[in-house]
């Protein structure tokens, strides 16, 4: 019984670090903010839009099997950081590196295997909870993206942020029509959006001021 206590606060302890890890991305585009989002707290506000989406939509999908895949998912991100597209590792280099931190992690809970699975199950896309979880994943960081634009907080003029729109990914999505931060967001997660009701709310949120929502409760 001590030693099952020792772990789980063990992993508690380590997991929890997530609350004081920013998220990358937003210091990519060089944010002017007194406070950044934490990688826990977007895994929060992920597993709020899950909620949400599944409450006003029927989908067919497990909640909770979509929950756990993305309080988990991050997990390895207390080893290796939260990289983003800018960073020099590719797809398959970042892949091998979050298999190495989530077996690191996860190593001294019993269900460990179980959760294992469920973070594979993510990664591949292939059932409609994984797909869900994902495009869930993408498209809060969306909103969030939006939110820190309407703020001013992220400025794609800033001459800090020129260089990044030398990227040819994301000269082609300029040249398509996108005209801030939060746009560039929205079409390069675009694809990802398989279910027409995430294409519809990432519609919503790229076409409407969302600080005005919040006035409305």
């Amino acid at each position: 019984m001590e030693q099952k206590i020792k772990n789980l606060l063990q992993f508690y302890l380590l997991a929890t670090e997530l609350k004081n890890k920013i998220r990358s991305g937003w210091k990519v585009w060089n944010i002017e903010r007194e406070r950044i989002e934490s990688i826990a707290e977007h895994i929060y506000g992920v597993c709020i839009l899950a909620i949400s989406i599944d409450s006003q939509f029927e989908l067919g999908i497990d909640l909770y099997k979509v929950v756990m895949m993305l309080v988990l998912h991050e997990i390895e991100e207390i080893k290796i950081g939260d990289l983003t597209p800018f960073d020099k590792q590719t797809k398959e280099e970042r892949r091998t590196l979050g298999k190495q931190a989530v077996e690191e992690v996860l190593g001294i809970l019993d269900k460990k295997v179980e959760y294992i699975e469920l973070i594979e199950e993510f990664e591949e896309m292939q059932t409609k909870e994984s797909l869900f979880a994902k495009m869930c994943d993408k498209l809060e960081a969306d909103i969030q993206s939006k939110i820190y634009c309407e703020e001013g907080c992220m400025d794609i003029q800033k001459a800090e942020n020129q260089y990044l729109l030398k990227d040819t990914r994301i000269q082609k999505l300029l040249e398509e029509g996108a005209k801030s931060i939060s746009d560039l967001f929205v079409e390069n997660d675009r694809p990802i959006f398989t279910e027409k009701v995430f294409e519809n709310i990432a519609d919503y949120v790229k076409n409407n001021e969302l600080l005005e929502l919040r006035k409305e409760n």
